[in-house]
């Protein structure tokens, strides 16, 4: 049985049970120690056994069959081509209903009156059927209900939700995808009347947007369509689709907005219900998601919950999350309940939110706010508003009972639901040391906290997929968690918020849809390096964690469009300063990305003025931060990616375009040495983040690094041991440090209890990581969002160094790994898993003295090297690995990371 294929899988997502297009890929694993080369595949469409099918892989391998058709349903199992081979176990999967064969209709409620975007109510989209008598011939064996909407919908057939899928259909760019969910509703469907609902509210197609909450412009109606697929025992089949039969009522949800939040009133009465509005939305043709779905991952209990005055009662869950509060007790009815949601309490206790209110130079600032609202109604409810989504560690919950005794808030009947895509987990670590533990977890909740069907930046004040922290943070995400499906999908979105020029939006969905409003101030703000870039860094780091070279191919038109913009920008234009300077450019300047906007190294820890406030450059003086000469970074950006599409263009069989871009790369690299690098060897910029780039990305000439490590640790030095790199560089800092053998500022940095540090969040409590490095203050006070997860780049670092697990230099999907511990004083062991494309990788060490155990497991087709603190190398293929060896006192030379 040991010896089996296992870990079946397709390439899609799906809630119930994986749902796919009509070629499929498929993957699977075997055990260490098996040395297939080839494998046969079974497989039954409709119960109909197919030919059997030969393949040499196993990663991705290309759907061997006739494509399938729309709701076919798929069991297959696959055995190592050899003599007297084990079968794996059946896997199955099923077809979505593909757009070409939907015959619903698209139907909108009947929306009265003009209410403001984040305070319009909900709609219940309704019809009703009788299916006889359901028994003998006329059972129903199977019954699949296949929906989607412009705008959030949770469906239900008599009264029981389909699916355990939150927030459908996800977070798309609606103008050029919609995905559709599948949900298996057999055991809802029952003999005589059945009433099937859908409720629609306006999500993320016509809800708020980001920070100043714009309304989202996909389109101003709503529109739902949905089939239930009934197969009954004698063979035949009945669709009940949506269409000009159905109705529209207003819902007791009275508000629903994902940012601002939801209202639920069950005090109202039903009103007379309208027939529905057909086919009046335009959308485009319905796809199947690669991504898992969104949804309730864990329910916790709060921690605490005391009332701070009479009525109102504080709920600390003792974790920042996303998700909402379920209340199993709405009290008497009346009784109106308000849930105001927050990461901080103030020095008094309650609930404080005004650190994440918005603010833009010269306007009032925008408020921040997260509540849901609930009146009780006679007969007894449960309230979870799952038309919003909030992040939140603590929540204030406010109760009027006019007229009545008010009841006390009951303890257990108050719970966080944590909400976030169902990502698979692929690696852990622990160690030695509790508060690198601590680090870790509070990382990984931020990055999880973030992910919510699309990667954002935080998960209260703006919400939003910005490119640039999920290309720093997408290396770190490949450790934690399975994201492959989810980055594809919102590549997708990348891709289709790509503006005509070229330009990649600040962030996707973009639902303020810049492409189409290029004379709007933020349109200015839009193509910046190291944010546009992630077209090109996330395809790339998936292809390196996954080995999937689809993800390059579908994205290479896009990246080459960003890249030839940033190009022609370079040629085209000049930073102010530079001109100012010298009227004629230098031939090199050609290739110096400088005369466009930058974000560029974002969030460095802040200075303070002679009283000790903290000076904040974007508010302070925001023109001259706008202006600011970002070149260097933007010119490195351009290195990076130009180099990357050439090594992306080898492996996609285009040699041409290879040589073309790593000769590009090459001049740019140039260029960024005659414009910012000094002839004594130090940046024009002398920042650590300039160093630290430049390290990295291997912008310096062999005989610089030496000289530009040691001055990256004078300014470490400088600022009394602590970093100085901002939202782009952090991420590279203590491996750049271990690289270049001095570990013992990385782990000095590492260890740092003063910020700005990783460590001093731990000290104050956080549960997630700041966006600030001083997130809360000496005085309690917090300042900007409390989970942010970009500066969890460190984790990174804790599993390929602390831990000593990295991929090696060149290798792809972990077929090749390097396991070398880079000890630090005072942890005397480490352990973690990844869960590699092969297999689980294991590793432990443990220190015996001045002795050295590594313990590890390699999983098949994988080849490791261990690498010993003295020097000692072993290497070893699949299955169990140990060894000892002494400690050596000296620095060891460095074993670079991929």
């Amino acid at each position: 049985m040991d010896h089996m294929p296992f870990g079946l899988t397709v390439d899609s997502g799906g809630d119930q049970f994986p749902v796919t297009g009509p070629a499929p890929r498929l993957s699977w694993k075997v055990s260490a120690g098996i040395p297939a080369k080839a494998f046969e595949l079974e497989a039954t469409v409709d119960g109909v056994a197919q030919p059997l099918a030969s393949t040499g892989g196993r990663l991705f391998v290309p759907w061997p069959w006739a494509e399938l058709r729309s709701r076919q349903r798929v069991t297959w199992r696959v055995r190592a081509a050899e003599p007297a081979a084990a079968w794996s176990v059946w896997s199955s999967f099923e077809a979505g209903l593909f757009d070409a064969d939907w015959t619903a209709f698209w139907i909108s409620a009947v929306e009265k009156g003009d209410r403001p975007y984040g305070q319009r109510p909900a709609h219940v989209l309704a019809t009703e059927f009788d299916l006889g008598d359901l028994t003998g011939s006329q059972a129903v064996t199977s019954a699949r209900l296949y929906a989607t909407a412009l705008g959030v919908y949770t469906a239900a057939i008599n009264g029981q939700r389909a699916g355990t899928a939150e927030l459908s259909p996800g977070s798309t760019s609606y103008d050029r995808t919609l995905y559709a969910q599948a949900s298996d509703v057999t055991s809802l469907v029952r003999s005589g009347g059945n009433r099937m609902e859908i409720e629609l509210s306006d999500g993320w197609y016509r809800g708020q947007v980001g920070a100043f909450r714009h309304p989202a412009q996909w389109g101003t109606k709503l529109g739902a369509r949905a089939e239930l697929h009934l197969e009954f025992a004698d063979g035949s089949h009945r669709v009940i689709g949506t269409d000009g039969t159905w109705t529209s009522a207003p819902s007791p949800t009275t508000r629903a907005d994902l940012m601002e939040g939801q209202t639920v009133d069950f005090t109202v009465p039903s009103a007379a219900p309208s027939v529905v509005l057909v086919d009046e939305v335009t959308a485009p043709g319905i796809e199947w998601s690669p991504a898992p779905p969104v949804k309730v991952i864990a329910s916790r209990p709060a921690e605490s919950l005391h009332e701070l005055r009479p009525g109102v009662w504080i709920a600390d869950f003792g974790q920042n999350a996303s998700g909402w509060i379920r209340l199993d007790d709405l009290g008497p009815a009346g009784t109106r309940t308000v849930i105001d949601y927050g990461e901080h309490l103030g020095p008094d206790g309650d609930l404080s939110t005004s650190h994440l209110d918005s603010h833009r130079p010269g306007e009032p600032a925008r408020i921040f706010s997260q509540r849901d609202e609930v009146s009780a109604g006679e007969e007894r409810a449960v309230f979870e508003p799952r038309h919003t989504v909030h992040g939140f560690q603590y929540a204030r919950i406010t109760r009027d009972a006019t007229g009545m005794d008010l009841a006390p808030l009951d303890h257990a009947g108050v719970t966080m639901q944590v909400v976030h895509s169902d990502l698979p987990q692929t690696g852990d670590f622990s160690c030695s040391d509790a508060d690198l533990n601590a680090l870790h977890r509070i990382g990984e909740w931020s990055f999880l906290g973030n992910a919510v069907d699309v990667p954002t930046d935080c998960p209260t004040r703006e919400r939003l997929a910005w490119t640039g922290d999920y290309q720093v943070f997408i290396s770190t995400a490949t450790r934690l968690r399975d994201v492959l499906g989810f980055s594809r999908k919102w590549l997708r979105s990348v891709r289709d918020d790509q503006l005509e020029d070229g330009r990649i939006a600040n962030f996707s969905p973009d639902g303020r849809r810049i492409k189409n409003h290029l004379d709007d101030q933020f349109a200015m703000m839009t193509g910046s390096a190291g944010w546009g870039d992630a077209i090109v860094a996330v395809p790339w780091e998936l292809y390196v964690a996954y080995g999937d070279e689809a993800v390059l191919a579908e994205n290479w038109e896009a990246m080459v469009r960003w890249v030839q913009w940033a190009l022609e920008m370079a040629r085209t234009t000049r930073h102010h300063e530079r001109v100012k300077a010298s009227a004629t450019p230098e031939p090199y300047e050609q290739y110096l990305w400088d005369g466009t906007f930058h974000w560029g190294e974002w969030t460095e820890p802040k200075k303070r003025d002679a009283e000790g406030h903290l000076i904040d450059p974007v508010q302070d003086d925001p023109m001259a931060w706008f202006m600011e000469d970002k070149g260097e970074v933007g010119t490195a950006y351009l290195y990076r990616s130009a180099a990357t599409l050439g090594r992306i263009a080898e492996v996609l069989g285009r040699p041409d375009d290879a040589a073309m871009y790593t000769a590009i790369a090459e001049s740019v690299r140039d260029a960024w040495r005659l414009a910012y690098l000094r002839d004594d060897g130090t940046t024009a910029a002398d920042t650590q983040a300039s160093y630290v780039r430049a390290l990295s990305f291997g912008l310096l000439p062999m005989e610089s690094r030496s000289h530009a490590a040691d001055r990256l640790v004078e300014l470490i030095r400088e600022a009394g041991t602590h970093l100085g790199t901002g939202f782009l560089s952090t991420g590279d800092l203590l491996p750049v440090l271990v690289e270049a053998g001095r570990s013992d500022v990385a782990h000095e940095l590492l260890f740092q209890r003063t910020a700005p540090s990783w460590l001093s969040m731990v000290d104050k409590g956080a549960t997630t990581i700041w966006e600030s490095w001083e997130g809360i203050d000496e005085h309690g006070h917090a300042q900007d969002s409390l989970n942010h997860y970009s500066k969890a780049t460190v984790l990174r670092f804790l599993h390929e160094h602390t831990l000593g697990l990295r991929q090696a230099a060149g290798s792809i999907a972990w077929r090749s790994i390097v396991i070398a511990p880079t000890l630090a004083p005072g942890i005397t062991w480490a352990k973690g898993t990844h869960e590699s494309p092969y297999g689980t990788i294991r590793v432990h060490w443990q220190l015996d003295g001045e002795t050295l155990r590594i313990d590890a497991d390699i999983p098949a087709e994988t080849e490791a090297r261990i690498v010993f603190p003295d020097g000692s190398e072993h290497h070893a293929g699949p299955g169990r690995f140990r060894a000892s060896a002494p400690v050596c006192m000296h620095e060891p030379e460095a074993v670079p990371a991929t």
